[in-house]
């Protein structure tokens, strides 16, 4: 630790209230909890709307936290805890998703959780790497953890969970973006069919990624395209508002609907006749390091992909997050903390 720096690069939110950002220094965190790992960051991915959180959910986000955004990260294990025998060690490529609760990752140096953390598949740079924990993380959570599809049909070959996923239809929504591009190429990959939802000019990549079928949003409305024969078994939304309202119209009785955006029930047309059984679920992801090793395999055997759509410098922090919330990326944005070639 002698040779670390005395302070580091740090972006903070100036105000729980305010989207503004400053670049600023700060001393280097120092581990306060038996778990904690002192990383340097190599690469960050903020999250569409994060900037309203604090705000938004004060009973989540304590007020003690130092506002430091962006939970995902790349980087190299630089500490680990006094007592620690697992398997990681200082030098380690790792990357997680850090808990929405905690300060995030647009800082030279982080901290992170023994359980948050995995190793970055061999074949992903620091890019890709930043692109993938909580995307990859929500998406798996909502098809296998609570959209009822079983994890097994992932597997090569025939196998009953694949049998049984291929009798499945899955609707996903925003299905370019950072989580929805993830749960279009697990579920394909699972053996479902799969339904994605997104604009004109992105239907050959929605349909890259593993959807059989794609809805343009700009011609139809998911009212108009639900009928009996086009309903699905499970849904995974990714907008919320009038689109996961429109979901239960395309939604079978006895189907499940996932939603990252809002509790389903809190958008079912108060005139909708039917639909019955329907097991709805609001959910916030798990930064589940666990669930990110078994991602990274798949990613590893080059079988499913992040998406990144753009990367910016640390000091373009301001045209990265408007990007970001600009609501018209193709995967993720990423910021380069640290240089490197790649």
């Amino acid at each position: 630790m002698s040779s670390l720096p005395l302070s580091m690069k740090t972006l903070l939110q100036l105000s729980p209230h305010s989207p503004s950002l400053t670049l600023t220094t700060s001393p280097l965190p120092v581990p306060s909890h038996p778990s904690d790992v002192l990383i340097k960051v190599y690469t960050t991915a903020p999250c569409k709307g994060e900037l309203t959180w604090a705000a938004a959910f004060p009973d989540v986000i304590p007020s003690t936290k130092t506002p430091v955004p962006s939970q995902d990260l790349a980087g190299v294990i630089v500490s680990l805890p006094p007592a620690y025998t697992g398997g990681f060690k200082p030098g380690d490529k790792v990357y997680c998703r850090i808990e929405a609760t905690r300060p995030g990752a647009a800082r030279e140096y982080a901290l992170a959780r023994i359980s948050e953390l995995a190793m970055i598949p061999k074949n992903l740079g620091w890019i890709r790497a930043a692109a993938t924990p909580l995307s990859s993380l929500t998406a798996w959570q909502a098809l296998f953890t609570h959209g009822g599809l079983n994890k097994e049909g992932l597997l090569e070959g025939k196998n009953p969970a694949r049998e049984e996923n291929a009798k499945k239809r899955v609707l996903i929504t925003g299905a370019t973006g950072g989580v929805g591009s993830w749960a279009v190429q697990l579920a394909a990959l699972a053996g479902c069919e799969v339904v994605g939802l997104c604009g004109p000019n992105k239907i050959a990549h929605v349909k890259e990624l593993g959807a059989s079928e794609v809805v343009n949003y700009k011609e139809t409305s998911l009212r108009q395209w639900a009928s009996p024969e086009r309903e699905v078994d499970v849904v995974l939304d990714m907008v919320g508002g009038k689109t996961l309202e429109g979901c239960w119209f395309a939604i079978k009785d006895q189907g499940k609907m996932v939603s990252i955006c809002a509790p389903p029930e809190s958008a079912r047309p108060s005139h909708l006749v039917g639909k019955e059984g329907v097991n709805s679920n609001f959910f916030i992801v798990e930064p589940l390091g666990e669930d990110l090793t078994e991602i990274g395999q798949l990613i590893e055997a080059g079988k499913v992909r992040p998406t990144v759509d753009s990367v910016w410098s640390f000091e373009e922090y301001g045209a990265a997050f408007e990007k970001l919330e600009s609501g018209q990326t193709t995967g993720k944005v990423v910021l380069r903390v640290a240089d490197f070639d790649e």
